[in-house]
């Protein structure tokens, strides 16, 4: 049991990693920093759209609309810590 719980965390650090990543870009390409047009960037962009879409749209339906800001990254990274903290402090009870 323990080795599946070390599993999710993996799991859930990479999601985390991905979108942490997701988030800095989309600032990086409103500010014109990054151009999508540009081959790699637009794969990892379109990508990262693909990946994390399922999850933010979950979000949106529950949030209420804030006019334009989009704070699904952030309640997933929220949620994606508490579900961490919970799994890490239950650890031993499932060793």
């Amino acid at each position: 049991m323990l080795t599946l719980i070390q599993a999710i965390l993996l799991i859930l650090g990479v999601v985390r990693f991905f979108v942490i990543a997701h988030f800095i870009m989309s600032w990086l390409i409103r500010f014109e920093v990054l151009n999508i047009r540009q081959e790699f960037v637009g794969q990892v962009w379109y990508g990262l759209q693909r990946v994390l879409e399922p999850i933010y749209s979950r979000v949106r339906r529950v949030l209420p609309d804030f006019g334009g800001i989009d704070l699904s990254p952030i309640v997933v990274l929220v949620g994606i810590e508490i579900l961490r903290i919970f799994l890490i402090n239950n650890m031993l009870a499932f060793a």
